[in-house]
């Protein structure tokens, strides 16, 4: 089945919640000739439901026993270990940790009537969550920002947050690119601190990372090969195959993320970490396929802009 057949899907991967009841699980393992996802809660033992071939390596199904905070990991080929999914929304445990289904509709925004912000005139503040308060947590930033409002501040661009190993990092070794950490909160907290700002006046723009990704927990080889590329080379070492052999998933990753920060966290904007070190010679470059998304997924009237 072509995704595109799923009117109600968000995104082309991950875990999403079925109009009805369940959770529809949808995954790049062009690796794996066999895919299920494994259902794992506190007081029960791990559950697996097979998820069958979507064409182009992908693998998809429905489970009707996963709802909202469902935990899960996938398993390749009937082998003995469980990987997360590579486009995961949370992760509460880390990165070598199960995912975790979100569900986005639950949160409640009240910014309808923020019309976004212009490029001309601006004054951003670079705030990475984890220092910017003594708590390092959303909650404790988003007490915070009624007080820059008035220093004078117009925008606040928050440094990456994409989930990463270990208990502190400036996050430019993100290895779960749709999670937002687990260390500043829940992924409704950073939806809170956007409406928050919003309602302060103060546009939000997220920085991320396209040209690398971090070592510890990536396990994106072992789901698909041709991720990275050996044409091209960056100061952080493998590149991310945008051009090359196998690219058309892996573009299609980046975009889908770059979209779902806009869509699902009305976020205004994106910044781009060293785009010198994004290699593509594709008739369209990726951070023009990037750039048409985000302001696609961008509401009428909103300006956000890569």
């Amino acid at each position: 089945m072509d995704v595109a057949d799923l009117g109600w899907r968000r995104l082309p991967i991950g875990a999403e919640l079925s109009p009805g009841d369940g959770v529809h699980f949808r995954v790049w393992a062009p690796r794996a000739s066999h895919v299920e996802v494994v259902l794992e809660g506190p007081n029960e033992g791990p559950r697996a439901a097979v998820l069958v071939p979507d064409g182009c390596g992908y693998f998809a199904g429905h489970v009707a026993e996963a709802g909202a905070g469902t935990r899960y990991r996938f398993r390749l080929d009937g082998g003995a270990d469980l990987y997360p999914d590579p486009a995961s929304r949370f992760q509460p445990d880390g990165p070598h940790g199960c995912s975790q289904v979100v569900d986005p509709r639950t949160f409640r925004w009240t910014d309808e009537g923020w019309h976004g912000v212009r490029l001309d005139g601006q004054v951003l503040y670079e705030m990475h969550i984890g220092t910017f308060t003594p708590e390092g947590t959303w909650d404790a930033a988003t007490r915070e920002l009624l007080e820059l409002a008035r220093a004078g501040i117009t925008v606040v661009e928050v440094m990456p947050v994409a989930d990463f190993a270990g208990d502190f990092g400036w996050g430019y070794d993100g290895v779960n690119l749709f999670a937002p950490t687990r260390l500043y909160g829940r992924p409704d907290d950073f939806r809170r601190f956007v409406d928050r700002a919003h309602a302060a006046g103060l546009g939000v723009i997220l920085d991320v990372v396209y040209n690398h990704l971090g070592p510890d927990g990536n396990y994106l080889s072992q789901f698909y090969d041709h991720f990275f590329v050996d044409g091209h080379t960056t100061d952080w070492g493998e590149a991310i195959n945008f051009d090359s052999e196998g690219s058309g998933p892996v573009r299609e990753f980046v975009v889908a993320n770059a979209g779902y920060w806009i869509d699902q966290f009305h976020l205004d904007g994106l910044r781009l970490d060293a785009t010198q070190d994004i290699h593509d010679d594709s008739p369209e470059h990726i951070l023009a396929a990037v750039s048409r998304r985000v302001r696609a997924a961008a509401p009428a009237g909103h300006r956000s802009a890569a």
